[in-house]
């Protein structure tokens, strides 16, 4: 016992010097195999938890709960450090001698590391993006997730509003000619987050056992938080900024930025290619549906000469299907067992009883959008509940609610339910919490999770859900259409100059969206970049794997083996899933 004490003492130490003082390489390291790479993961992990204790609070890692630094050149300096260090550290691995797992776990952090050290030195987004400072979420989340005593939660949250002045301080110091489209999303989810810390705070301490006298200087120090926050709202809106950085990225830091991000065999240009053909393969399918159910819906009214024309009033006429505004929450509630019934008559993916899908309103803090979304366990967490939390039209409008409905009318509310729940999100983060790594769910590749929730719905109307209706068919194609369009309009945009009218243009006459769905995704490619991306890139990786698995398999193949082999993988990059999936299998000949 205490020579394998002192042995994997040695491997620690071997792990940790990472490199020399002088900077060069520390030498091989002995004993690269699973059991060092294992102990490195640890100190990895433990290493980038007191670097982020934002990051680690969000994973569910909640040793720096009461931490906020100051993001100054000092700290960024100190993550460009650790990020170079933690690359020499891996170089000295042979990734080959490493489990299949493992192999995995290093090209993801290889390539988050590579990635800190890009965006810090060649993206410089903290100098034109003002909304890539806020402390807010954070905050939120330590006061409304249980995953410690109120009382506990609240003293951290005290604790780290120390540094909310100083942080909006530095902020402003950092700054120079922002993106307009990104300030003004700073100034609004500054002023409408505010609450968190102004109200909210204050609100819980009233239900928590903590003493008056202790309460008084923690609401002190809100006050003062909540104060810093709005001053940094309102320097921004003073901001005198004649020459603005535009938000478009350009082609060179776009290319770079999903090489990181979505960790593709493709570059973006090459997905780009596939998304426009793909669109030009979805109308060609659109109009012969439409053809066949033109009578159905128009008698012997003349089909319209411009075959998208047709497409857009059958869609039109469809779209009015939908339920009421007060049923739409009790509306998706009712799919859940309809979808989980034919999952499993139709052996599609096994599903865990032991991680029941719990459906909730959309709690208070998540307000805002109505819809449905999907909240599953974080990565230390992974025996906690998933949650379809179910969005409210009460309160709106009713031209809006009704444009609402209509994009998610009696078909796209069932596909919907499709992506987020089951089998799509929900399944995924099921199985993607039984794998041990927590590499793989810290780094959880965007492109896999929304590509197997975009393959799922393909999947279940090619199994037949829906009765094979050609109004579900097509109104398939339209979200899909949506998704493909996702990464030609965020492409165009950042990379070409894609105009405003052009882009809304594009999505109402071409992706058949409605005025207000087309404005949103206008605004979200203005404050975003490359997650647009992750759905279409994802969702063609995943069919092309299928096809290349299939042939490997020959006559033993099956979907259920395909669909939980992919997903045992957790949320890893599918071009590494890929290369496991795909990998022949080794033969010993006694050599």
């Amino acid at each position: 016992m205490i020579k394998k004490l002192l042995f994997m003492a040695c491997l620690i130490y071997a792990v940790l010097i990472g490199c020399k003082k002088d900077g060069s390489s520390a030498g091989p390291l002995q004993g690269k195999d699973d059991a060092a790479f294992a102990i490195y993961e640890n100190s990895f992990l433990n290493g980038l938890w007191k670097l982020n204790p934002d990051w680690a609070t969000t994973s569910g890692y909640h040793k720096y709960d009461s931490l906020l630094f100051v993001p100054d050149d000092k700290n960024r300096d100190k993550m460009i450090s650790y990020a170079k260090v933690q690359i020499d550290s891996l170089s000295r691995f042979e990734v080959t001698t490493l489990s299949e797992s493992n192999r995995i776990d290093y090209h993801m952090m290889q390539n988050q590391m590579e990635s800190i050290e890009w965006s810090l030195q060649q993206l410089k987004s903290f100098q034109w993006d003002p909304s890539s400072y806020n402390v807010i979420s954070t905050f939120a989340y330590i006061l409304n997730e249980h995953y410690e005593p109120l009382d506990r939660r609240l003293r951290s949250f005290y604790q780290k509003m120390a540094n909310i002045p100083a942080y909006y301080k530095e902020a402003e110091k950092q700054i120079k000619n922002p993106a307009t489209d990104l300030t003004n999303l700073a100034i609004d989810q500054h002023l409408n987050g505010v609450g968190v810390i102004e109200k909210d705070f204050a609100d819980s301490l009233k239900k928590s056992s903590i003493p008056q006298a202790e309460q008084k200087p923690m609401l002190e120090r809100a006050r003062l938080s909540a104060e810093a926050i709005k001053a940094y709202a309102a320097w921004l809106k003073a901001l005198k900024n004649d020459h603005p950085r535009s938000f478009r990225l350009g082609k060179e830091l776009y290319e770079s930025k999903f090489k990181y991000e979505i960790q593709s065999e493709s570059m973006a240009q090459q997905v780009y290619n596939a998304a426009f053909e793909r669109k030009k393969y979805l109308h060609h399918e659109m109009a012969k549906i439409s053809k066949k159910l033109w009578p159905k819906y128009f008698g012997t009214k003349p089909m319209p000469s411009d075959s998208l024309d047709m497409i857009a009033q059958l869609i039109d006429t469809i779209s009015a299907k939908h339920v009421a505004p007060n049923e739409f929450q009790s509306a998706i509630e009712k799919q859940i067992p309809k979808l989980t019934a034919f999952v499993k008559s139709k052996d599609l993916v096994t599903l865990d009883p032991s991680k029941p899908l719990v459906i909730r309103k959309e709690p208070g803090y998540m307000a805002g959008v109505a819809g449905a979304s999907m909240s599953s366990p974080g990565a230390y967490d992974k025996g906690g509940n998933s949650y379809f939390n179910v969005g409210s039209l009460n309160g709106w409008a009713a031209d809006k609610a009704e444009s609402y409905l209509r994009e998610y009318n009696q078909y796209t509310l069932q596909l919907l339910c499709i992506h987020e729940a089951i089998p799509g999100h929900y399944v995924q983060q099921v199985y993607a919490n039984k794998s041990p790594s927590l590499i793989k769910s810290v780094f959880a590749n965007g492109a896999m999770a929304e590509g197997w929730a975009v393959y799922c719905e393909e999947m279940m109307l090619d199994n037949g859900f829906g009765g094979d209706e050609p109004e579900m068919r097509l109104m398939w194609c339209k979200l899909h259409l949506r998704e493909v369009c996702n990464t030609i309009l965020d492409y165009k945009v950042h990379t070409e100059n894609m105009a405003r009218q052009d882009a809304l243009k594009m999505l109402t006459h071409e992706a058949f969206q409605q005025q207000a769905e087309a404005e949103g995704k206008w605004k979200r490619v203005t404050v975003s970049s490359v997650q647009l991306d992750s759905y279409f890139t994802g969702y063609k990786e995943i069919i092309d794997l299928r096809e290349a698995y299939k042939k490997k398999m020959g006559d033993k193949y099956k979907l259920k083996d395909f669909n939980e082999k992919f997903l045992s993988y957790g949320s890893a990059p599918v071009r590494y899933i890929k290369e496991a999936m795909l990998a022949k299998s080794v033969v010993s000949n006694g050599q």
